[in-house]
């Protein structure tokens, strides 16, 4: 088996105070650490019953059975503090491009839901202003990080983790008598392509692996060879590793294991093949722990979460949602106390257990949640938090790195479309990522 270096960092580092209640700073409390202009903050004293009467708003994106939740948790809020929230649902495609209209026209809303922080970075409150500087340590440090700025404020809130994992057709494996993999001692690459492979002959079905078209899902595979495209404001690209790492997704796609022309359409947008799994046109299926829920309910087949292989690496890479509050929203005070309500213990656990969402909160991932269905699949994809290396998480927290998965998924498909060589693909991904993080962390 190939030497893997499995990072219990979620495991350990839960020796954290939790504060349980939601209570009020106490005034003139100082925040150390410098906050970019004036020196250190004072933390602003929050009582809960000066907000009877007032108003928020709260623009959301939904991925699916998250907003019964959330419309329940609402509820809560405004009935036990005498408030309103305005829910302002949008689709994800527009989230970006209609908060920026709102905040030119001097529109701000008061809190938002992000899957990245890039967009806004300068237009966010630090939430230690009103919630102190202890506040960020009841969350786990690889989420936490995504929130927090260069120099230590905490934007926003990491309100739920996503991690990218393979699923496994298990009928498929039964009838091909090809044995599961082990949730304790992962697959290796090669093992995995090895058994996708043999069910694939064995089967008849059209493919051995099929992935999501994804920067995301792509930087899963340089997280297991050991490398990322960007991090802490730096490229972090081992040019090596990530040709070994995409080699054998060209070699597959390139005799027909593993679905060449969904890779090539789409241009660089985002493309699932969960379609092709659902199918069963595919034994191996590499995407996230969103599809769980999905899955159980569209699936006619047996399946299962199966642990990521492993490479340098073991885990998968790290994805998620933010909840933030905008400095020019007109009650900055009432937004973080909504942002520290929603990201209770007890609030978040109800949240992430509907959405199928994995928690970023030390306290829950220490004890676990208890999912309405599923829950060994997404037990499987908590333990692989464990191994999951530190890098995916620094990648995925810098502002370049949406632009640098773009990149990569561009100059991958010119490698499969036969325009370049595997070599030159990396070289151009680095080169270009380069260009962001010098646009990008000035």
């Amino acid at each position: 088996m190939t030497t893997r270096r499995h990072n219990a960092k979620v495991a350990l580092a839960l020796a954290v105070g939790v504060t349980v209640g939601l209570t009020g700073c106490a005034p003139g409390e100082v925040v150390s650490g410098d906050d970019g202009a004036s020196g250190p903050l004072e933390v602003q004293e929050i009582n809960p019953a000066d907000f009877a009467g007032e108003s928020l708003s709260y623009v959301y994106f939904t991925d699916g059975p998250d907003e019964a939740a959330t419309r329940d948790l609402i509820a809560s809020f405004e009935e036990e503090y005498d408030v309103t929230v305005n829910l302002e649902i949008l689709p994800y495609a527009d989230l970006v491009t209609s908060v920026q209209a709102r905040l030119s026209g001097g529109n701000a809303p008061d809190v938002v839901r992000l899957t990245g922080l890039g967009d806004f970075q300068n237009d966010l409150l630090d939430l230690r202003t009103y919630l102190g500087e202890d506040y960020a340590s009841e969350f786990v440090d690889g989420p936490v990080s995504g929130a927090t700025t260069d120099d230590g404020q905490l934007i926003a809130v990491p309100s739920d983790l996503t991690l990218n994992g393979p699923f496994i057709n298990t009928d498929l494996f039964e009838q091909a008598g090809v044995p599961l993999p082990d949730s304790s001692d992962p697959w290796t690459w090669d093992e995995m392509i090895a058994a996708a492979t043999k069910v694939q002959t064995a089967t008849g079905t059209e493919y051995a692996f099929a992935m999501d078209k994804s920067g995301h899902r792509l930087s899963t595979v340089l997280s297991q060879y050991g490398t990322a495209l960007v991090g802490d404001g730096e490229v972090v690209l081992d040019e090596a590793k990530a040709e070994a790492a995409l080699q054998p997704l060209v070699d597959m796609m390139a005799d027909g294991r593993m679905p060449r022309d969904f890779w090539l359409g789409s241009g660089t947008r985002y493309e699932g093949a969960n379609e092709i799994f659902l199918a069963q046109d595919t034994p191996v299926y590499l995407s996230g722990n969103w599809q769980v829920g999905q899955f159980a309910a569209n699936a006619d087949f047996n399946w299962a979460a199966a642990p990521n292989p492993c490479a340098e690496e073991c885990g998968g890479f790290p994805g998620g949602k933010y909840m933030a509050a905008l400095k020019e929203g007109p009650n900055p005070a009432l937004a973080a106390f909504f942002v520290q309500y929603m990201n209770t213990a007890e609030s978040q656990e109800k949240f992430v257990a509907a959405g199928g969402f994995l928690p970023t909160r030390a306290d829950l991932t220490e004890q676990g949640v208890t999912y309405p269905d599923r829950q060994a699949d997404m037990d499987t994809f908590q333990a692989d938090l464990a191994r999951t290396p530190d890098l995916g998480y620094a990648a995925n927290g810098d502002v370049a790195f949406n632009g640098s998965a773009l990149e990569l998924v561009d100059q991958l498909s010119r490698v499969v479309a036969g325009e370049k060589d595997l070599k030159t693909a990396v070289a151009d991904v680095k080169s270009n990522a380069q260009s962001l993080v010098e646009e990008l962390h000035k």
